[in-house]
């Protein structure tokens, strides 16, 4: 028998991880079982598939950034980890009763905060890129006058009014 602690660990790298391409063959591998077996497991103790769970963690994904983020449905359906976006709008038409667009006009209709600018959601997905050396700082991105910045890879700077540290 499936422990419930080896399922709960399943469920938790879904949770985690449900934007990537998770392999339930792998998960059972890695839980001890066939695949078969883990897949009946999980249905027994959470009630639905892993797979099953997987798409309803992202279609919930989903549902948050049609609510929050000025992305597209096609940017949002990739972004969680959907390759298609026919089988998107299908698993997000099942679960919620209606398709993605729908869905964001009536949240919309229904209010809520300003939407998230796209370029900050992907940027969260995909994280800043580091500086490369010789990367010059624009304008916008200068600090504050008066206001000193340390580079990483510089000695830190001696601020007036401070003693130098040697």
């Amino acid at each position: 028998m499936v422990s419930l602690r080896v399922l709960r660990r399943a469920r938790d790298r879904i949770d985690r991880d449900y934007a990537e391409q998770i392999d339930i063959p792998a998960l059972a591998a890695g839980a001890g079982y066939s695949r078969e077996h883990f897949i009946r497991a999980f249905r027994t103790a959470y009630g639905e598939t892993p797979g099953r769970y997987r798409t309803r963690r992202r279609v919930e994904r989903a549902c948050e950034l049609l609510r929050s983020a000025n992305l597209t449905v096609t940017e949002i359906c990739h972004l969680i980890g959907f390759t298609s976006l026919g089988t998107f709008s299908a698993r997000f038409a099942e679960l919620t009763g209606m398709s993605p667009t729908a869905y964001r006009k009536q949240a919309a209709e229904r209010g809520g905060p300003a939407p998230i600018p796209g370029c900050y959601a992907l940027m969260w997905r995909a994280g800043l890129p580091e500086p490369g050396s010789g990367e010059r700082i624009t304008s916008r991105e200068a600090p504050a006058p008066g206001r000193v910045v340390q580079s990483r890879h510089e000695p830190k700077a001696h601020q007036p009014g401070q003693r130098p540290s040697h």
